[in-house]
This record gives C-alpha cells, structure tokens and sequence, in this order.
C-alpha cells in the first residue's frame, strides 16, 4: 500500500492534567542578580524559560521492574527511602503537569532513549519508542552510544521514518520517524568528513531563542560493536561543542544548552542530594567533570547522561563561574526541571539565576490514555512472542554487585553452549554491561510467578550479539582478567562475570592490575598454565576487544554460535522446570578483598 503521509508537527503548549506530581525540596538555586529579582516585576526585559530534561531511556515504556524501577530519597531526618518510579504512561503525565503555567517549555534528552530496550520496543527496532518520544513532545535530544547498536543507517532511518530493511512494516502504516531532531555534532562521516546528523538545533518562541548542541561520548566505538560505528570517526565533546557554540554566536544565538551523552558520578545515590553541599562527600566525579571545566563560557547549562545517575550539581566553567549540570537517572525514572532566565537586551542566559531541580516519575498519578493504548498496541503484536515461558527461577536473580548472579547465570548458559559447538570449551566470560536487568520472581502478568518468559530473557540480553568461541594461551587469559582493572578501564574496572569454576582475588587495597591476584587464579581448582590454550566463550562485541578488553580481539581460532538469548533460553530451559526450578548463583567465584 502506499506510504501513509507524514504528519506536521502541532505542538501544543494547552494546560493539562491536574495535581502537581512529587517534586524534590532539593532545588539548587543560586542568587538572582538584583536586575534579575526586578525581572519579576519586569517582565519586558527577562522571560523564563522551562526546560524538562531526561535520559537514557532505553525503551522502557512499562515500568521497569526491580531495582531498575527505583529510585532513593534522601530525607530531612538523613535517612532515605526508595520510590517506585518510571513507566511512559506516568512520564507523560508528569511533564503534561510539569507544562502547566509555563508558556515557554522546551523538552530535549540527553541521548541512549533507544537501544537495549526491553522486548515491547526491541522486538520493533525500538520505533514504539520513537512513536512515545513524539507523543510527548520531545524537542530535542543528542545521539548516544546506544543509538548506534544497530548502525547510522538505522539512526538515520529513526530520524526519518521509513519500514525496517529487514523486518518490514510492523502495522498497515509505514514509520514516520522523529519528530525531534536528533543532533550528533562530534560524529562524522569518514568519507565527507561531515556530521551524520545536525550539529546543532536552535529553540525559538517569539523574540527568545535558545540554541542545543548535540554529542556523545568520544569513547563510542569502545562500548559500540564494530558493524554499529563502521565509516564513523567520533571527535572529542568539548572541542566540538565549542566549535559549534561560536557558530551559533555568529548566527545571533547567545543563550545555549549542550546535551551531552557522557556523564559523572554524584557522592551520594540519592536523586535529591545537595550535590553542591560543603565539606567532605559533596561533588561529583567522573569524565563529565572535565568536559564540563573546558566547555566555552558561552554554553549556559549542561544536560548529561550515560552513567545512569541522578545529579543537578555545579560546575565551574573556564572563566570560574559556575554552570549547572544535570543528569535524570535513566529508564524514564526521573526527569530535571530547570529554569533559564533569558535576558532579551543580551539574548543570553542570566547564568546565576538559573535553578533546577530532579523530580521523581512517580506512578500514583493518572496514567496518560494515549500512553497506555500505544503500549496496548504493541503489546498485542509482542504477546504471542513475548508470553512464551523459557525457565523457572526460586527467588529473584538480580544484576548488581561486582560479580552479580544474573552475571555468572549468563556466563554459565555460554559455557554450556560452547561445550556444545566445541567440547574443549574451558569457560565464559561475559561483561556486565550487557547484562542489562535481572530476573524477578513476582510474575508480571498471567505466567505465575517464578516463570521466565521470552519478554524478561529479551530485557536481560537485548542486543542480539552472538556467542563466540576463541583460543587463548593462559597468559592471554590472565592479562583479560587484569584489564579488567587496568588500561581503559583502570579508573573504572568492569569485572567480567566468570562461568562456574572460574576463581580468582580481588585485592582492591591495590592499585591498577595488581588488583588481580595473579596466584589466586584457578580454573576447576587448578592453576592456570602460561604456555597452554584454552578456549574461551564471549559474546560478540567482547571477542572484538569491545569494553577495553584488547587482548580478547586477539583470540585464535574463531567459532561463532548462536545468538546470546538463544543461549540462556536452551540452559534455562534444560536446567529448569516448574517442579524444580533453577536457584540464583551463589556468587562466590570472585573474592573480593576491600
């Protein structure tokens, strides 16, 4: 049939909903200039600007289950509390309220809103995303890591509409694609030497104009497989947004926001902390710290992401003052709202007024009906699919911790496959980035609970990478065990999550690859031999040294299997059953000296 025309875009700034939803008392306000606290009196002169802002969405349209639908609230007496949070239905509801009262409102995101994304999105090439994104009036938002899983013709598709490649069209109506503009200004294309997408996008409502700049963290191709950012060069963030942010002076655009797919680590995990408080634990850490102290003067607020963290702190910018930069958690679960007091004499941001604050998505407030019937919608596609029982759990197997359970489960289901592509097979390793959630006692619908379904292993493994045998010399296999704490990854170790009988120390009173016990490291009880080989079960993106695992790209003897879900789904099916379920891992084959 032919193409369903595209819609224009109608934004609506009409007041909706009702009751204020739950907002934090830790707003981080700095103090008016005197001409600024007139501006309320004065309104010719300086008009608010609102900005809502969120991150790392990933696809989660239904509340995400677990810790993953959580988020920790620090209260006035210093003890905290957890909320449940996220789900799009409540997310539109809290940013339609959010609106309300405010006639200059912009909503941009900080990028990875797409991209291992639970099966209700995933199972579509994430365009059930693209289509809530549109309903909730997205602005704007940066690219990030996570919207290159699938390449930059894929992105490109996202961005422009048009039925999958492959897959087709999923309804009677082609895919419209974004309504939001995508920006990706630090990646290029290494034939033109140009941006894939635009560099930047510039906000305008009557005589106020406000310019974003887009860009993900220069360190994409480390955490991207190689087919998702083949003939991409990514350029450093701040060198790139400086050099757009003098473009947009040019154009007579003063006041600008980046949005940044890099992100830091706040003192404190809870969302409402006063990152800026005095004295010992304040702060934030991290590589967005850097790039905040040197991003130009002239960028007026920073909107982060990637690290998965909740923060609204400060930052000083080149000159010294100070600069908000916020973060939203991940998953839908929080979103920041931040006032932007723009000056019409300059066209720029009075700096020290702005204020901003992150707001928890809390689900006792009413969903949004266009929400739910999108979800409605796609579930019934995803249903016959995604219903289907694979295993059998006892308790809960989470995904946290250094070594986590669903870590070493999913370690032993590769062993398993390995074995039967290649008896020589000696263990697994797989690294905890893709392992994306755990799995959860409670049913979530009618499979009663304990009972694994398709849809839970598919929000556990989404990225469809597939499971790879390689031969190792056992000096190899040592030095992929001190990169986890050495190299790119020294300042932030990724422990790779071991098959079962795989053991080793892990001193963390050390420093760099010392932090590896090299004598403690035994597998099935036995030392490893230097000079002998052993062959060695990865997923895909780590057997081409993704993760800052070098040595692992330099495997022999290559064997490639099935796909990673596949895998769990034949182990959990083999080793488990409704009268005897399968127990999560003790994890006890790393030891962890602190």
């Amino acid at each position: 049939m032919p193409a369903a025309p595209r819609r224009t875009r109608r934004r609506t700034h009409a007041l909706l909903a009702s009751a204020a939803g739950l907002a934090t008392a830790a707003a981080l306000t700095a103090a008016l200039p005197a001409d600024a606290h007139e501006a309320r009196h004065r309104p010719g002169r300086y008009q608010d600007v609102q900005l809502l802002s969120f991150n790392d969405l990933h696809g989660n349209l239904e509340p995400p289950s677990g810790s993953s639908g959580r988020v920790t609230e620090l209260q006035p007496d210093g003890t905290t509390k957890t909320i449940d949070a996220g789900g799009v239905e409540y997310l539109a509801t809290h940013l339609r309220q959010a609106r309300q009262g405010h006639r200059y409102s912009i909503t941009a995101a900080g990028g990875d809103l797409v991209g291992a994304s639970p099966l209700l999105s995933g199972l579509f090439h994430d365009e059930p995303t693209v289509e809530a994104l549109n309903k909730l009036d997205l602005d704007v938002t940066s690219v990030g890591n996570h919207e290159f899983d699938e390449g930059a013709k894929e992105l490109a598709r996202l961005q422009n509409g048009g039925c999958h490649p492959k897959d087709g069209c999923y309804t009677d109506q082609e895919f419209e694609g974004a309504d939001f503009p995508y920006l990706a200004a630090n990646v290029l294309d290494d034939k033109t030497g140009k941006p894939i997408l635009k560099p930047y996008w510039v906000w305008k409502k009557k005589d106020v104009k406000i310019g974003f700049i887009g860009v993900t963290l220069e360190g994409t191709p480390g955490i991207v497989s190689a087919d998702g950012v083949k003939g991409l060069s990514f350029k450093d963030e701040a060198e790139t947004i400086n050099k757009y942010a003098k473009v947009l002076q040019r154009q007579g655009v003063q006041s600008i926001v980046a949005l940044i797919h890099e992100g830091g680590y706040p003192a404190s995990g809870s969302y409402n902390y006063d990152c800026d408080s005095p004295g010992a634990g304040s702060g934030i850490s991290g590589p967005i710290v850097d790039i905040a102290k040197n991003v130009t003067p002239a960028v007026d607020a920073l909107v982060t992401g990637h690290t998965h963290q909740a923060y609204v702190c400060t930052i000083p910018d080149p000159s010294g003052r100070p600069r908000m930069v916020t973060s939203a958690s991940s998953f839908g679960r929080l979103y920041t709202d931040t006032t932007l007091t723009y000056d019409r004499r300059t066209g720029d941001i009075a700096r020290t007024a702005v204020q901003s604050a992150n707001h928890v998505v809390t689900r006792d407030v009413p969903k949004a009906p266009d929400m739910t019937d999108l979800i409605s919608r796609w579930n019934t596609l995803a249903a016959p699919i995604g219903n289907r029982a694979i295993g059998y759990i006892s308790a809960d197997i989470g995904n946290t911790g250094t070594e986590s359970p669903m870590g070493d489960l999913i370690a032993d289901a590769q062993l398993a496959h390995g074995r039967e592509l290649d008896p020589r097979t000696s263990l697994a390793l797989m690294n905890p980035g893709g392992v994306r959630a755990g799995l959860t006692y409670a049913a979530k619908g009618a499979e009663g609970d304990g009972v694994v379904t398709y849809a839970e292993g598919f929000t556990v493994q989404p990225f469809a990478n597939t499971v790879n045998l390689q031969d190792f010399t056992g000096a190899q296999l040592v030095q992929v065990l001190k990169e986890q704490v050495s190299g790119a990854n020294a300042a932030a170790p990724k422990i790779l999550q071991p098959s079962a009988g795989l053991t080793y120390t892990l001193d963390l009173t050390k420093s760099g690859a010392d932090r590896v016990v090299t004598d403690s490291i035994r597998l099935n009880g036995a030392p490893i031999d230097p000079a002998a080989t052993y062959r060695v079960a990865t997923n895909s993106f780590l057997a081409g040294g993704g993760d800052g695992f070098p040595t692992l790209g330099q495997g022999t003897g290559d064997l490639v299997g099935a796909d990673d879900l596949s895998a769990l789904e034949k182990y959990l099916t083999a080793n488990s059953s409704a009268a005897s379920p399968i127990a999560p891992p003790k994890t006890d084959r790393i030891t962890v000296v602190q």
